[in-house]
């Protein structure tokens, strides 16, 4: 429970990510990820395999290695999704307010324009080219952070609701002694 509950705090802690964090800002919340695998892991383990009997215990452990790597496998793939499909959306949201209404977007890209226009010679053509290329650029950036931050909370409370879910789990009995072919 301990466990399951850092590493909830740990990627909750990730939800508040901006583009400027760095080593400072991803150290402590790296530490409550990595902390905790000793206190969620190994009694994960114990308890899927610990009441088993010697004799089922190898054939057990190839299945929750299976079932293990399955769940990895589809827990990648609703991370991906959850990326696709909030990227886009994170986009789209920011891309409304980019428009001719928008004056510190228009000084922006009249400033960028201007310095790519310098440095190709005066074509002014190709300067607002770069300054639109560079505001898409900004743009999908900040939807990426959020759509990580989203991706972090969204694990953050299937963590949380795993960590609930503790109280619920019985206690095993450890069998008496372990066969001699078991692994």
């Amino acid at each position: 429970m301990f466990g399951l509950a850092l590493f909830s705090l740990s990627l909750w802690s990730f939800s508040f990510i901006t583009h400027d964090w760095g080593g400072a800002e991803l150290f402590l919340p790296q530490v409550l990820r990595g902390f905790p695998q000793v206190f969620a892991v190994a009694p994960a383990v114990h308890l899927g395999l610990g009441s088993l009997p010697p004799n089922r215990l190898k054939y057990a452990s190839g299945l929750f290695n299976m079932m293990r790597n399955l769940g990895g496998a589809i827990g990648i793939a609703v991370c991906a999704t959850i990326l696709n499909n909030r990227t886009n959306l994170h986009f789209l949201r920011l891309a409304e307010h980019l428009n001719s209404t928008n004056a510190a977007m228009q000084v922006m890209l009249h400033q960028i324009g201007a310095k790519f226009a310098a440095a190709t010679g005066g074509d002014v053509v190709h300067g607002h080219g770069a300054a639109l290329k560079k505001l898409w650029s900004l743009t999908y950036r900040e939807a990426r952070v959020q759509t990580f931050a989203d991706a972090f909370l969204a694990i953050a409370v299937c963590l949380a609701i795993a960590t609930l879910m503790v109280p619920l789990l019985r206690k095993i009995a450890t069998p008496a002694a372990p066969s001699t072919d078991a692994h």
